[in-house]
């Protein structure tokens, strides 16, 4: 899906599978403002690019929810990792309006970076507990009000069933016709 945002365009698609595997420049961290990389997509991405991600990003904390900073991503096949809050405190529970918040940080941050494709997991929807529901609502929206200067590909990757069924209800397509 295609759209069209000032004089520029980003393609919005979605993906079912491991976000550590897709092809894109950028991957989102949904993070908390410590910097710290305990579990959920964290965990994940720590465990397959290495601490040196969760140290870079300790090192730039503070990170205030609604902003986002941008670290190397180790062993990972991406340009950066974007560290993007969506709760202050690890495991702490979040709102539809700070994954919103994150959502646009982490655009700003990887357009910001000269990234042309980011990868972005559902947000706050493991220990945060927002419902796949309400993340797919503000993120897809935020990303359709988003002006790229250079981002033109923002993929949406669901793991969960449950994830991929959200994405799809706000409009997004899978990558190659999916279903």
């Amino acid at each position: 899906m295609k759209w069209t945002l000032g004089v520029e365009a980003m393609d919005l698609i979605l993906i079912h599978g491991d976000l550590t595997q897709v092809d894109a420049e950028g991957v989102v961290n949904p993070a908390n403002s410590l910097g710290e990389m305990g579990g959920g997509v964290a965990g994940l991405l720590r465990h397959r690019g290495g601490d040196i991600i969760e140290e870079e990003a300790k090192a730039m904390a503070p990170i205030l929810v609604g902003t986002a900073v941008a670290t190397s991503a180790g062993k990972l096949p991406f340009r950066y990792v974007i560290h993007a809050p969506t709760m202050e405190r690890p495991a702490m529970k979040t709102t539809p309006e700070k994954v919103a918040l994150a959502t646009v940080a982490s655009l700003a941050c990887a357009d910001a970076s000269g990234l042309r494709s980011l990868a972005i997991p559902g947000m706050g929807t493991g220990v945060g507990r927002v419902s796949h529901a309400d993340a797919a609502r503000v993120m897809v929206e935020a990303a359709r009000r988003f002006t790229p200067r250079n981002l033109v590909r923002v993929l949406f990757v669901a793991f969960e069933e449950q994830m991929v069924q959200a994405f799809e209800a706000q409009g997004l397509k899978m990558l190659g016709g999916g279903r």
